[in-house]
């Protein structure tokens, strides 16, 4: 099953960011062009040549299939040589082999990738296909748009949802509370999100809930803020049924019984062929992830992967790819090819940015804070793997 491949799992940690500054003492900020970091200076492709003959990508599994591969072929001459990489974490050794072209990187693989210079700029002038079509939530994100530069091009997104069993949960809920609070009625029957990243999910409901402790964006957690973040996250182990990582185990708890409510992807309750399981964003909103394109900074076959980019940019391709794996295209065209394209836009909230101005998309916490802030140090990914070990025991 295709989203077995998109698990983060604790052996992040053998590869965690460490981020400080590189030598300028600038700070971070967030801005409406992404984030404000000094990262390594890589040459960006300024003309587009000949192709290579061929394009080395790693990606998750449904995002390059013989079904758009193979046309690819044909129409450019290059051909398509697949890597799957099953975490975001193999992807990042895999990318700083020197042997792939090509990433299909989410937001908590992406910083990792540009900070440590192992990925190149995207001169967009090169990618016709990214245009006006493209969904606005989906540029210049912080994730993936460094000082103003674009460093990926989007295939697309999704959220981690509230799923529940409607005969069991029989008012719908509204809150993240039915999962967090140690009172929940369905104590024991709550599963959990296994990865570090899940943290962010524990400081988005504090950020409601305890607005005392001034986090303003989950990814960027002081020393305070991760301490009350793991506290509530321990709180919640002793009411779970259990962690999930791989999806199918994720539909059998939830179609067998063993869990009621919970985190979820929409594709996944879709997927369970259950009504009874249900799913809602929550009034607090969610975390979520969000996909791109980058091109090594070394990239053996700059030429085949831009095209690659290009050729996947487009609607139909786009949408086949967001249709295969179970998620909202980047191109929002795609939604008005036809009555299929425009059920799945409907059901992952394609074109909704109200609803994905909800969502926080998986961003590597670095010691430099994502959110702005100078007069402190935030936590980094290795600070949350660790942690995060002291929640599960």
């Amino acid at each position: 099953m295709k989203h077995t491949y998109k698990s983060l799992t604790i052996a992040a940690a053998v590869s965690a960011l460490v981020l400080t500054g590189c030598g300028s003492g600038e700070s971070t900020t967030a801005t409406g062009g992404g984030l404000n970091i000094d990262v390594p200076e890589v040459p960006m492709l300024e003309e587009l040549r000949e192709g290579e003959g061929q394009v080395n990508i790693v990606a998750w599994s449904g995002f390059v299939e013989p079904a758009w591969s193979d046309q690819f072929t044909e129409d450019t001459g290059c051909v398509v040589n697949r890597r799957v990489a099953g975490t975001s974490d193999e992807m990042v050794t895999l990318m700083r082999t020197g042997e792939y072209d090509l990433v299909s990187a989410s937001g908590d693989a992406s910083l990792r990738l540009i900070a440590g210079g192992d990925v190149a700029p995207i001169n967009l002038d090169l990618v016709p296909n990214f245009g006006d079509e493209i969904v606005e939530g989906m540029k210049g994100q912080v994730y993936d748009t460094i000082n103003g530069q674009s460093y990926g091009v989007p295939i697309g997104r999704g959220a981690n949802i509230l799923q529940y069993n409607s005969e069991v949960v029989t008012d719908a809920p509204t809150s993240w509370d039915v999962v967090w609070e140690p009172d929940s009625p369905y104590a024991g029957k709550i599963i959990g999100y296994d990865a570090p990243i899940y943290i962010a999910d524990a400081a988005l409901y504090l950020m409601a809930t305890q607005p005392e402790l001034g986090i303003t964006n989950p990814y960027a957690l002081d020393q305070e803020q991760l301490d009350a973040s793991i506290e509530l996250l321990k709180t919640q182990n002793s009411i779970l049924s259990e962690y999930w990582s791989d999806p199918t185990a994720q539909i059998t708890s939830f179609t067998g019984g063993t869990s009621v409510v919970g985190t979820s992807w929409e594709v996944l309750r879709k997927l369970s062929e259950d009504e009874r399981m249900q799913g809602v964003l929550p009034e607090e909103g969610s975390t979520g992830w969000s996909d791109t394109w980058m091109v090594a900074a070394e990239a053996q076959h700059p030429n085949c992967a831009y095209e690659w980019m290009n050729y996947t940019s487009a609607a139909d391709v786009n949408g086949q790819i967001a249709m295969n794996f179970g998620m909202a295209p980047a191109n929002g065209a795609f939604c008005d090819l036809n009555e299929e394209a425009k059920a799945h836009c409907e059901t992952f909230h394609a074109l909704d940015e109200d609803y994905y101005s909800n969502i926080w998309f998986w961003t590597t916490p670095l010691e430099q804070c994502v959110d702005g802030r100078t007069d402190v140090q935030c936590t980094n990914f290795q600070e949350w793997t660790q942690a995060w070990q002291t929640v599960k025991g």
